[in-house]
Order: C-alpha cells, then sequence, then structure tokens
C-alpha cells in the first residue's frame, strides 16, 4: 500500500512520475481493479464539504499529487521524493510504456469529438499504443439504455485502462460507482488532459507547471468558467492548511 500524506483530510499517495508508473504497471499485469484519482486543491478543497467525495479520494488506489501544493504538503511532511504526479504527463508515461506491453486503452468523455480525437493524437504519437474504443457521454448521468450500452461496449473489448475525462468531482463519482460493473481493470480520471493532448486546449509553460502557477494560466484563459473556483478553494486552502501544520485544525486521519 502506498504511503499517504493526510492533506485536509484527504489522503494524497506519496509518489513521483516513476513511483506512479510502477504502480499502475502492476496493477495491469496483476489485473487488480482500482481507480486513480489525479488530486490537486480543488478537489481537496470540494472534499470539505462533501463526505462522500472526500472517502471516494481516500478508498482510491492512488490518489496521485496532482498539483505543487500537495507536492510541497508531502516535502514538510519528511517524504523528500515526492513529486507532482501530473495527469497529462502520467498519460504520456503510461502511452509510452503501452507500446511494448499490450495494454489495451479506452477513452471516456470531454465534449462531442474530443475522445476520438485525442485517441488519434495519441496514436500518431505512440504508433503502437492499442486503443479498443471511446465513448463520449452526454452532460448528464447515464441512463439505463446508456449505461447496459456503455457495459456492452467496455465487455466487447475489455480494456486494461479506461481514461476518465471529466470534471471534478464528477470523474471520480463515476470511477467510483461504475469500476465494480465494467470489465475494465484500471479507470484513471484525468479531467483536462483530453483537452490539452486532443489540442481543443493549450497547456501552461513549464516554469508555471513547476512554481505552482498553472492554475493562474488557465485562470487568465478561461476566467468565467474558473473564477470561482480558484477565487474560493485557493484561499480557503491556504487558511486551512496553516491551520493544519499549526496545530489549530485538527483533520481525521485517512
Amino acid at each position: 500500500m502506498t504511503k499517504r500524506v493526510n492533506v485536509l483530510g484527504v489522503g494524497i499517495s506519496v509518489l513521483n512520475l516513476q513511483t506512479a508508473l510502477a504502480a499502475i504497471t502492476d496493477a495491469v499485469r496483476a489485473r487488480r481493479k482500482g481507480y486513480l484519482c489525479i488530486t490537486g486543491v480543488h478537489g481537496v478543497m470540494e472534499a470539505q464539504d462533501d463526505v462522500g467525495f472526500k472517502n471516494i479520494l481516500n478508498q482510491a488506489f492512488l490518489c496521485t499529487p496532482d498539483g505543487m501544493p500537495m507536492v510541497w504538503a508531502g516535502k514538510l511532511n519528511g517524504h523528500r521524493d515526492m513529486r507532482r504526479v501530473y495527469g497529462p504527463d502520467l498519460m504520456l508515461d503510461v502511452c509510452a510504456w503501452s507500446e511494448t506491453s499490450g495494454c489495451k486503452h479506452f477513452f471516456y468523455g470531454g465534449a462531442a469529438g474530443v475522445a476520438e480525437l485525442l485517441a488519434q493524437k495519441l496514436q500518431a504519437k505512440f504508433p503502437k499504443l492499442t486503443v479498443v474504443g471511446t465513448y463520449t457521454p452526454p452532460f448528464r448521468a447515464l441512463n439505463a439504455d446508456e449505461q447496459n450500452q456503455l457495459r456492452e461496449q467496455i465487455r466487447a473489448v475489455q480494456p486494461d485502462i479506461l481514461w476518465v475525462g471529466l470534471s471534478t468531482p464528477k470523474q471520480e463519482k463515476f470511477m467510483a460507482e461504475y469500476l465494480p460493473k465494467l470489465e475494465v481493470t484500471l479507470m484513471v480520471g484525468v479531467g483536462a488532459a483530453f483537452d490539452f493532448h486532443s489540442g481543443r486546449v493549450k497547456q501552461a509553460p513549464r516554469w508555471m507547471q513547476r512554481s505552482g502557477l498553472e492554475w493562474f494560466y488557465r485562470l487568465c484563459r478561461e476566467p468565467r468558467r474558473l473564477a470561482k473556483r480558484y477565487g474560493r478553494n485557493n484561499p480557503l486552502f491556504v487558511l486551512n492548511f496553516l491551520a493544519q501544520l499549526t496545530g489549530l485544525k485538527k483533520f481525521p486521519n485517512p
């Protein structure tokens, strides 16, 4: 079991890209079912008001440190080898490994046409990548017919990894609900990676990612969608994390 660091009651896995990839490859080879949450400040703060969502994060096979604040929290707790495990980077590393392993991939999510475009772009980058299907869901819960269609589509191709590109907390709740229902080994919620790798949305420069400023870059590009999220979550996270560090506020161990 991967070590975790308590960040406001959410257990963030002590990982870097190499150890995360190793855990994923081991699970695929052993066919151990599980889901992965790529979690940053947004996910941690959403969990403060939603106990069910917090439980989903804490019951994940891996809850990776997506965002530099999660890494800094780990380092403050003595985990010097902890690094950011960024969803888009993890996806590329897994795809590179898959060229020689035969791992089969399925892409679920995104706006109309995005999952198909993502598959095309990744197969162009990794010619030996095996993509066995895509599914673009509606912007609501699946009805009974759609659930059956998805189950049958997955059963027919039996992917090793199902990548989920919705948004937090929607994608995490989807994975927790559907993992037992679908014939798939791992489900990985990567959110905006669908838009980034399909070319639909531009990524922040690496220096902004490394310095913890990716949120500012994304805010500048999508102010109407993200202003409320970052304007609320970021200050509240800082206040709560300082309270946790100083012992002014206790958060139960996950």
